[in-house]
């Protein structure tokens, strides 16, 4: 699982690839890298060519001054799998990187045979008000003053604390604060708080996908997330399986914003599962077509979207935000 690099346009892509057989795109979260796969990329790589690229701006890719929306990962996730040879691919999205996948199923529908969202970004506002904070000014400040030694102790305390209180903030404590040991300079920083305030501000998640989340219909498609993820609440979870026709919910009991983390057998286990009892999507220009054409199901009467209050209100609110 040594990585690999390529220059696309000009930047040095790492990615790390394994196995044979039908693709798969691994894309991690926001300030992650491809070694957060480490656990489950020797059993996918079993039966499947697996793909984890560290995405622009993080782990051992280039991290220049550029868009880091997540319109701009698709096509680097695109472009990558183009350099690779790789026509088509199962997209696994964490995090930011289910962000990253939905939007790459919707720029690119015809490469996309499933997608599988973990604890995914890019449905409700709600987010973790840490990563908000630190979309606000001042934020390479406060993760350069959390990487002084004497507040890394601070903070190991806090997290084991978090952790003993048994709050849902101590399930992923720990996670969180070795993605800020993974900001070791201001370049590094820098790339990071672009990324974040991309799709986060200080009310919360700015991009959505709910709003089209309709033309997944026909697309196997399958959500994992954890009860307890203090970053992406799980209520987010069921409104994406509300909104997506056809979809497939696994919660991970007790997990927190890292499920495949909490129980890596698991997560192997649905994916392979997942894979195996699915066909890859079967797009067609026409069938999209029908689908933009015919829009959001609509219910009847006066107002309302035929989905559950809770994302109704969601889809309300997603007219103030940004549907990239």
């Amino acid at each position: 699982m040594r990585l690999h690099h390529r220059v696309v346009h000009g930047y040095r892509r790492a990615y790390r690839i394994a196995g044979e057989g039908p693709a798969i795109l691994l894309i991690h979260g926001i300030g992650d890298s491809s070694a957060t796969w480490a656990e489950v990329i020797p059993g996918l790589a079993r039966r499947h060519t697996v793909i984890a690229p560290d995405l622009l701006g993080h782990g051992a890719s280039d991290k220049p001054r550029a868009d880091y929306s997540v319109a701009a990962y698709a096509n680097g996730m695109r472009d990558l799998l183009g350099v690779l040879g790789i026509e088509r691919a199962t997209l696994v999205g964490h995090s930011l990187g289910g962000g990253v996948a939905m939007q790459f199923a919707y720029q690119f529908p015809e490469r996309t045979d499933r997608l599988i969202l973990v604890s995914a970004g890019g449905v409700g506002r709600d987010v973790n008000p840490v990563l908000r904070a630190v979309s606000l000014p001042g934020a390479d400040l406060m993760l350069s003053t959390l990487r002084l030694p004497g507040m890394r102790l601070q903070a190991g305390l806090f997290a084991r604390l978090m952790r003993l209180l048994d709050t849902d903030l101590g399930q992923d404590a720990s996670e969180l604060f070795k993605l800020v040991d993974a900001l070791p300079d201001a370049t590094s920083r820098s790339a990071f708080i672009r990324t974040l305030r991309a799709v986060v501000d200080w009310r919360g998640q700015v991009v959505t996908m709910l709003d089209r989340c309709y033309l997944t219909e026909g697309m196997p498609t399958m959500l994992m997330w954890g009860s307890r993820d203090s970053v992406v609440p799980v209520g987010h979870a069921h409104g994406a399986h509300a909104a997506m026709p056809g979809s497939r919910l696994e919660i991970f009991e007790g997990a927190g914003h890292f499920p495949f983390h909490a129980d890596p057998v698991r997560f192997l286990s649905l994916v392979e599962d997942f894979m195996a009892t699915t066909r890859p999507a079967d797009w067609s220009r026409e069938r999209w077509r029908e689908l933009l054409r015919d829009g959001l199901p609509v219910a009847e009467g006066p107002a309302g979207f035929g989905v559950s209050p809770d994302v109704e209100r969601d889809l309300r609110e997603a007219s103030e935000r940004s549907a990239t």
